[in-house]
């Protein structure tokens, strides 16, 4: 079997330290089992590591998360590409197209598809294991898991089994073959109110988590009867002509042949911050204080001057170079309704080699702009070899030891040095040490489409002369 985790997201939910290329699956604020910290995809990764699924499984991402996943889970991690964000159907069919024409999957081969960022007990990931002996044992197109609620939650939509006399305690109605428990699906509800939530849960309804399962072959008919190529590059061509539709819309809620698995143990989704603070290990992180009086608030701070809390019971203060959020923590989901007419750019971003945080912007009058960045390097990490058009930059080290390209010429530089970069000019950095300096960009236009990347690896630039 093959696992597929969708990784997206506006990073709207989790502000300020989430934004448009840090979406909340990539916030350490958990903690590993030695103290660490850890984001939900590092952690989701480690379990799946855990349970000998890591190696089959696959991150599907947009273009803008693709250096802070290999960031945080390495560079080798299997990564399936969107050209642009187009909603789950058009991120899965890209997948089963990539599965099928680029890893050579046979179309008998079981897909599991799951979130990036679910919040569970390693046991969770045993129920999806079940998935692919579900679909032969049932002869279901699709098998999905289904949570055992502990309330009647607004929050997530609902499956009714078929069987009318399922407990929710126990899978009573769920047919049993060599211990793979499941039931034919009834109907789904999305996101009922309490009342309507717990006359549902009487009649056996499972919270919706997201999980399912087919063979390949099913989606690849799909793709097939809908006149959608089944060769990846093709299909990432055609990309912007597929409709903005959750699979749920366009596929399961279609068909008729589904089962679902129960899965009765710990579930969680940290889709808000007053989720998220549940499971935070220590209820600050980052500079500041909280005084005694300040009973259950939690201060996440990533800025590096003092936060005080003082007196202020139940808030949630989190503060970024994103912006400064301070809300009460039933009051925290209103976050992306707040926000959904506030655009800027992203000011800390995660990146394959280190990461960044923007220090200062500025524009004057005569339109030119001035934009100050902290970049950090790791040991042995570099910079792609790029250049731009529209601008000018000036490092500043200010620790480590590096290795410097300006047009094919290389240079030692320690703290102290200071390296200028005219535009035009093509220009890399090697950490040999880890490094961090302060980049100083003026230009009339300082934006991510005006780096050109000429090659991403240290061994394949054209050196033709060495400067010590």
């Amino acid at each position: 079997m093959k696992l597929v985790l969708l990784s997206g997201g506006s990073g709207k939910r989790l502000w300020p330290l989430s934004n448009d290329s840090r979406s909340k699956q990539f916030l350490k604020v958990l903690h590993d089992p030695a103290g660490r910290p850890e984001s939900m995809v590092q952690r989701v990764w480690r379990q799946l590591d855990q349970v000998n699924l890591a190696d089959s499984a696959y991150l599907a991402t947009g273009r803008a998360q693709v250096e802070m996943i290999q960031s945080q889970l390495g560079p080798e991690v299997p990564i399936i590409v969107e050209p642009e964000r187009r909603d789950t159907f058009p991120a899965i069919a890209l997948t089963a197209a990539y599965l099928y024409s680029v890893e050579n999957v046979s179309p008998e081969t079981a897909v599991a598809i799951l979130p990036v960022d679910p919040y569970v007990e390693d046991a969770f990931f045993h129920t999806v294991s079940s998935l692919e002996a579900t679909l032969e044992q049932s002869g279901a197109n699709l098998a999905l898991i289904g949570v055992v609620p502990n309330h009647a939650s607004e929050k997530y939509g609902y499956i009714i089994p078929a069987d009318a006399g399922y407990e929710a305690d126990a899978a009573d109605g769920a047919q049993e073959r060599d211990h793979v428990s499941f039931m034919p699906v009834g109907r789904f509800q999305e996101k009922p109110a309490e009342e309507a939530a717990r006359e549902l849960i009487g009649q056996g309804a499972l919270w919706n988590c997201g999980v399912f399962a087919f063979r390949l072959g099913y989606l690849l008919d799909i793709l097939q009867a809908k006149g959608l190529p089944l060769q990846y590059e093709e299909l990432q061509r055609q990309y912007k002509l597929l409709a903005k539709i959750s699979f749920d819309y366009e596929v399961v809620e279609k068909e008729q042949n589904i089962v679902v698995v129960p899965y009765d143990g710990y579930w969680k989704d940290l889709g808000t911050w007053n989720t998220l603070t549940e499971e935070m290990a220590n209820p600050q992180l980052g500079k500041g204080t909280m005084t005694v009086d300040s009973s259950s608030s939690c201060l996440i701070n990533e800025l590096d001057i003092p936060v005080a809390v003082i007196g202020a019971p139940d808030l949630i203060v989190a503060a970024s170079p994103d912006g400064i959020l301070v809300t009460q923590k039933d009051a925290s989901p209103r976050v992306k309704e707040v926000l959904k007419s506030f655009e800027q750019r992203p000011m800390y971003e995660e990146r394959r080699w280190g990461h960044y945080r923007v220090v200062d912007y500025i524009q004057y009058d005569d339109g030119s702009k001035v934009l100050t960045k902290r970049i950090f390097v790791h040991a042995g990490r570099n910079i792609s070899y790029q250049l731009h058009n529209k601008r000018c930059e000036v490092w500043t080290l200010v620790s480590g030891q590096a290795k410097v390209i300006l047009n094919e010429k290389m240079h030692d530089v320690r703290a102290g040095d200071v390296v200028r970069i005219p535009e035009g000019t093509k220009h890399s950095i090697l950490a040999v040490t880890d490094v961090e300096f302060i980049e100083v960009q003026t230009g009339p236009e300082l934006v991510e489409e005006d780096n050109i990347r000429i090659c991403m690896d240290w061994d394949d630039i054209d050196l033709h002369q060495f400067i010590s």
